[in-house]
């Protein structure tokens, strides 16, 4: 496992998703409502669809195209079509930047 700086903390507003990259692996960044920042996998494991250009329902983040749900901190299904969970990535904020550990 190797950790990198994906982007500032600044970069995001509270609310909102950011497609990164880590590692060659496409990541989705999410600045909760809470606060905090997750980081999933960004393509859906229902269909090959950038789960950055969802929405975020509280702690669930809703596929674009069939609206599967994934939980942020755990990648749990939480709405079909999808059945498969998605990877989660570890997740710190240091000063202003953040980092994924991939």
């Amino acid at each position: 496992m190797a950790r990198f700086r994906v982007a500032a903390t600044d970069e995001l507003a509270l609310d909102s998703l950011k497609k990164v990259e880590a590692g060659g692996v496409e990541l989705c960044l999410a600045h909760a409502h809470d606060g905090e920042f997750y980081c999933i996998g960004d393509i859906c494991t229902h269909e090959d669809f950038s789960l950055s250009e969802g929405e975020l329902w509280g702690l669930q983040l809703e596929c674009p195209q069939h609206g599967s749900r994934f939980d942020l901190r755990d990648g749990r299904v939480t709405g079909f079509p999808a059945v498969i969970p998605a990877t989660t990535y570890a997740v710190t904020v240091e000063g202003g930047d953040v980092y994924v550990d991939v």
